[in-house]
């Protein structure tokens, strides 16, 4: 178990200084491009996005699998053949990635933007960002497969390091270019924004330098590793490749189940605004909902996702060997990790959702984002379980199972979308999304207590006492935004200064319930006994 806190810490720390930054950096961002620019900017990602699943193939993740399962049987050699033939795969369809996003944006921008006079982007301005963004679809297949293939090592410091690289080096060309276009050169928001999504191929390009120097420290030692062993199974190209896209295939569809509810919306949200008479707010509705906003909800679930990506290797292993009881421990402490952290922060971000989004994005229309936020936050726990369920039943041979839950969750947003958007607004797009995932969710666990026989008692009575925390913190919130907002101004300062106190209250409220109550150290371990300085 120490392998998969060690992994997971590694791995989650580098995910949420990665999203954390992503998150500090639209701040900035928005004051110079504005709700419009986030809107346009989100439109050229959520394609790109997709078009990375879709060149990948979700190839890396099954590396990081397949290379776990013959490392642990000795096999050395047959992990580096998938990774050799697997690299030539993936600058393969990289290159032809690019292409089709690059000559499909005009088709593409024509179908999310359907009224030219419905707000202030146009078909062309869309389209331009699409191409900016498609070339770092060239660079990121082959690197992502190099971090998978580290991660089948269970050497997670690869990928963890050249993540962060990644992102700030693309953090810095996104605010840098925008500042000098728009403050010094008086360039557009458009070209400012299509700059920042270039800004994804300088990125792509440092992070690969970062792996290329891991590569040259570790070849020694992977090198021993293929010498030194005794047996080699013979398995040929083709059924090597058979067996990798058994894998591949529910990859590919997970790492697309946020980007395509993301991509429904933009095919449907802007004409659904306008044919309820709220097309003049689309596109300021949309930036809350699936760019500014989500970056707030999304950091949260990242403890998820580094979760998943983690313990997919150690899982494999158990699973291998037939350690049953170990399989479940795996299972169960990473459902505990996503109730135990996840479920308080949506809680909290929804209670502070005005706080939180008029102190980092201004006060601009704070009412309808507000309001949005507050009722997106939730829908962050759907997309933490939803990733680290999909991981526990690829780790347990039944990925197959994932393209059934996330077709249910596809199909329920694709019916819904439209009505809930017209008859509820941009929350309608909100709750199609919860339904999409929620379903999506509760089968992936009911797949998981009939491949692996587990339980949910346990998980259910802690989830409970979670919830119990969660209402007593919840308490101490609502009480502090009373008090502070008697003294404070209502002003961007002052909502700043009520989101400091509230969370900074709140969460040592949580703390110490759940450190008096002994379940933080159910579910995180000893290592929590720092804390008894504190609260003793």
């Amino acid at each position: 178990m120490s392998n998969i806190v060690r992994g997971t810490m590694l791995l989650t720390g580098a995910t949420f200084l990665s999203k954390l930054l992503g998150m500090i950096y639209v701040i900035p961002f928005n004051a110079l491009v504005g709700a419009t620019g986030g809107t346009l900017f989100s439109l050229a990602y959520t394609p790109y996005n997709i078009f990375i699943s879709l060149s990948t193939v979700g190839v890396p993740l099954a590396v990081s699998k397949f290379v776990s399962k013959y490392n642990a049987v000795g096999d050395y050699e047959t992990g580096m053949r998938m990774f050799r033939t697997g690299m030539t795969l993936m600058v393969t369809t990289g290159i032809i990635a690019f292409l089709v996003l690059f000559f499909s944006a005009d088709l593409l921008a024509t179908g999310m933007i359907t009224s030219e006079n419905a707000d202030e982007l146009s078909r062309s301005d869309v389209a331009f960002v699409i191409k900016m963004v498609s070339f770092a679809l060239i660079l990121i297949p082959a690197m992502s497969i190099v971090r998978g293939f580290f991660q089948g090592y269970n050497s997670m410091g690869p990928t963890a390091i050249s993540q962060v690289i990644e992102q700030i080096v693309r953090i810095f060309f996104i605010l840098a270019g925008s500042f000098v276009i728009v403050n010094i050169l008086n360039g557009s928001v458009i070209a400012a924004v299509g700059f920042s999504t270039f800004a994804a191929f300088l990125g792509a390009v440092a992070s690969c330098l970062v792996l290329y120097i891991y590569w040259q420290k570790r070849k020694p030692y992977i090198d021993k590793q293929r010498k030194q062993q005794i047996y080699m199974y013979d398995i040929s190209t083709s059924d090597m490749f058979k067996e990798l896209f058994r894998y591949a295939g529910p990859f590919v569809l997970v790492g697309l189940a946020t980007p395509l509810y993301q991509l429904i919306d933009q095919f449907t949200f802007e004409r659904a605004m306008v044919a309820n008479g709220e097309g003049d707010i689309w596109s300021f509705s949309y930036s809350v909902v699936n760019f500014y906003g989500h970056k707030l909800v999304i950091i949260p679930v990242t403890i998820a996702i580094g979760l998943s990506l983690a313990i997919l290797p150690a899982m494999t292993k158990a699973y291998t060997q037939n350690n049953k009881q170990l399989l479940k421990n795996q299972i169960s402490q990473a459902l505990q990790i996503v109730m135990f952290l996840i479920l308080p922060a949506v809680s909290g971000l929804s209670l502070l959702s005005t706080e939180a989004y008029g102190a980092l994005f201004g006060l601009e229309k704070i009412a309808i984002s507000g309001e949005l936020l507050a009722w997106y936050a939730p829908v962050g726990l759907f997309f933490g379980l939803f990733t680290v369920t999909s991981s526990i039943l690829q780790g347990v041979n039944q990925q197959r199972f994932a393209v059934v839950s996330l077709s249910a969750g596809v199909l329920v947003k694709v019916l819904l979308n439209i009505q809930l958007i017209y008859m509820f607004g941009a929350k309608g797009a909100i709750f199609g999304t919860a339904f999409a995932a929620g379903i999506a969710t509760i089968l992936n666990l009911w797949r998981i207590r009939l491949a692996a026989q587990f339980s949910y008692k346990p998980l259910v009575k802690q989830t409970t006492l979670i919830i119990i925390f969660i209402a007593i913190m919840s308490v101490a919130i609502i009480l502090g935004k009373y008090l502070l907002g008697m003294v404070v101004p209502n002003n961007r300062v002052g909502m700043i200064i009520t989101l400091i106190g509230c969370v900074s209250v709140g969460g040592l409220v949580y703390l110490w319930l759940a450190y008096a109550s002994t379940l933080l150290e159910r579910v995180l371990g000893n290592r929590v006994r720092f804390l008894d300085k504190i609260f003793k």
